[in-house]
């Protein structure tokens, strides 16, 4: 997906400049003009703040356009949906099942780099998050609370509450996790 092109028709369609996209999501407007031109790649929290702005969910965002045919029940994993910017192989993947802007739960299959986190804001958003380790391990931060976890560890929060992903280890981590409602 070209998230630059996106994110620019989505502004457009709801009649903001780019100044006034910047002001809401807390960046400056040459940021925003630098990710319209696909010439940076925001961070997943960066990308949360904009789509806050607008309102829209990451799910909404990337949510494929489906015509009136039978919701789906299986799926394949190449067909999941790729919801994190993707800069580089050390970049966070955020891969989701299906099309969650029409579900009442999002599932994530989650992919941390070494190194890699969510990015450097605290993500917020409506509804509860929960998730397990299927690999590696992952530094997690919700409000004042830091936990490193590793395999068959799991987490559940209130997704308001300020949060982080971060791989501080040596081995990818690997998460499937859960959001419901899907407001990620």
């Amino acid at each position: 997906m070209d998230i630059g092109k996106r994110l620019q028709a989505i502004r457009k369609a709801r009649g903001l400049s780019q100044r006034e996209l910047a002001s809401r999501a807390g960046l400056t407007n040459g940021t925003i003009s630098l990710i319209e031109q696909n010439k940076t790649s925001p961070s997943v929290a960066s990308l949360k703040s904009l789509l806050d702005a607008v309102p829209m969910s990451i799910a909404e965002f990337f949510a494929p356009i489906e015509g009136d045919s039978e919701p789906k029940v299986f799926y394949t994993s190449r067909e999941f949906i790729e919801v994190a910017p993707q800069t580089n192989a050390a970049s966070v993947s955020l891969r989701q099942l299906g099309n969650a802007s029409t579900q009442k739960l999002q599932i994530l299959d989650e992919t941390y780099p070494p190194m890699s986190d969510t990015g450097p804001e605290l993500l917020r958003h409506i509804g509860e998050e929960a998730g397990i380790v299927v690999s590696g391990q992952i530094e997690i931060t919700v409000g004042d609370e830091i936990q490193v976890l590793g395999p068959g560890d799991g987490y559940l929060f209130d997704s308001r509450r300020p949060h982080r992903f971060r791989n501080t280890g040596s081995e990818v981590c690997k998460i499937i996790s859960a959001c419901t409602p899907p407001t990620f």
